[in-house]
């Protein structure tokens, strides 16, 4: 939150809904929103969920200012009794969410809100913001991470971000999604992630020789030289002005860093030439507008690469810059009762899944590998120790039984009548977790071109309730 008062970061809708709410006696009546998402970015078979840990800040924050009361005032649309009110505003409800690092995929439940119409539907924009952003960030940076094969990678897109909130939680996210380190030393410093940086082009520049700021480098950082060899001629100057600097000072921890041209044949020069010149250790770090695809191609190729830096289309999500996250109402309590609602469309894609509802993950006994989600309503309990019937929800005559199998519930209780109850885990504790969960996906599913379609299914109860609602309309 970084000191500031974050409560109308939100859509003026939300306020003009909340006073009319507060004025027509809808003010207590409980609802339920789930947040969701229709597509997965680049085509990919899963998405990674992430930004919990600045919800709950957000949440915990939660306050209205005489300012932020002022400013409501001025515009004229809003009673004083809704603004008197606002004073003692406070998030009073339940909030669940599936822990970040989780592979997520499409229409399923990823947060689910119980609280006052007027507190849930007020904290909508933050948390599509947070979600949409830090997953969509998450999410490249796994691909980006799974193309590399096991080599490093280093975050550094902070220049080529959407404003300092953007490279800031931007590199958190990326973090969490897989990369190594980040260039951006407030992420690394708050969050502590690990910090990496090698050398600008301007520093080359600023010496009368390459050579001289080669060796200057070297002797400033003996541990940790890294030489950006592409300021002039990275064959005919940088790579023999490099050797010749790391052997002056004696430099055995070094690496060489290469920012343009033909990357996978340079690498393959520069290999050749460090390791003639007895420097087999040298790493060569690469970077220039690279992803996924670009990574993953120039492997194939055999470039000889050790790490890559990666920047404007990872913190972008270039080739993907929209994660298209949702906030639906699901259900309200009347006379304690819960009553489902459904938002229909003829697009079958963006009719919802409606009540109050359980998000399980099965997994493989034998193997440990994820077999399917599937959603439930909040009384439904499944047995894996009994046999479960998948179906498709759209294609219901596809159906398989599942047996050897157990169930996990995803989505934990993050809020509980306004408290918190649930213990963050540590940055890398959740990098490590996504890790873990990933591998838990079928190959199919993890390739980057025409994945395998994961199974999220509903529960036969669920699958009844939507239907019986479609035929009547939406309508009770």
């Amino acid at each position: 939150m970084n000191g500031r008062n974050l409560t109308l970061l939100c859509d003026f809708y939300e306020l003009t809904m909340a006073n009319g709410y507060f004025q027509s006696g809808k003010r207590d009546t409980i609802a339920y929103f789930d947040v969701f998402f229709r597509d997965v970015p680049d085509g990919g078979g899963f998405a990674i969920a992430a930004g919990l840990a600045q919800i709950i800040d957000y949440v915990k924050e939660l306050r209205f200012s005489e300012d932020d009361i002022e400013y409501l005032r001025a515009q004229n649309c809003f009673s004083e009794e809704f603004l008197d009110y606002l004073r003692s505003f406070r998030f009073t409800g339940d909030i669940y969410a599936v822990p970040e690092g989780t592979p997520i995929f499409p229409r399923e439940p990823v947060i689910t809100v119980r609280a006052p119409v007027m507190e849930a539907q007020f904290i909508e924009t933050y948390l599509l913001t947070v979600f949409n952003h830090q997953s969509l960030i998450a999410t490249k940076a796994n691909r980006i991470a799974r193309a590399a094969d096991g080599r490093v990678v280093s975050e550094f897109g902070a220049r080529r971000a959407q404003g300092a909130d953007a490279a800031f939680l931007g590199a958190r996210a990326a973090y969490i999604g897989g990369v190594n380190s980040t260039s951006c030393t407030l992420t690394a410093k708050d969050f502590s992630v690990p910090v990496s940086g090698t050398m600008a082009h301007s520093w080359v520049q600023m010496f009368d020789s390459e050579y001289e700021a080669f060796e200057t480098y070297c002797r400033l950082y003996p541990d940790n030289a890294t030489l950006l060899v592409d300021t002039y001629n990275v064959v005919k100057s940088g790579i023999p002005n490099a050797i010749k600097a790391f052997k002056a000072c004696n430099t055995t921890k070094c690496g060489i860093r290469i920012d343009s041209g033909d990357i996978a044949y340079l690498t393959k020069k520069a290999r050749a030439m460090l390791d003639e010149a007895g420097l087999t250790d040298c790493r060569i770090v690469v970077s220039n507008s690279l992803d996924e695809k670009i990574i993953a191609d120039i492997i194939r190729q055999g470039a000889k690469i050790d790490a890559f830096g990666v920047g404007e289309r990872l913190i972008t999500a270039k080739s993907h810059p929209v994660f298209g996250g949702v906030y639906k109402l699901s259900a309200v309590e009347e006379n304690g009762e819960i009553v489902p609602k459904i938002k229909i469309s003829e697009n079958h894609e963006k009719i919802t899944n409606p009540h109050f509802k359980k998000l399980y993950r099965l997994f493989r006994r034998s193997t440990g590998r994820a077999i399917a989600d599937y959603i439930a309503l909040h009384d439904e309990v499944v047995d894996d120790a009994q046999p479960l019937e998948l179906f498709d929800p759209i294609y219901t005559w596809k159906r398989q039984t599942v047996s050897d199998y157990y169930a996990v519930e995803l989505l934990k209780p993050i809020f509980l009548n306004g408290e918190l109850v649930y213990d963050s885990p540590d940055i890398s504790s959740i990098r490590d977790y996504c890790s873990e969960q990933v591998a838990t996906l079928w190959e199919e599913v993890r390739r980057f071109e025409n994945p395998h379609r994961y199974y999220v299914d509903l529960s036969q109860r669920l699958w009844d309730l939507k239907n019986e609602l479609l035929a009547k309309g939406g309508k009770q």
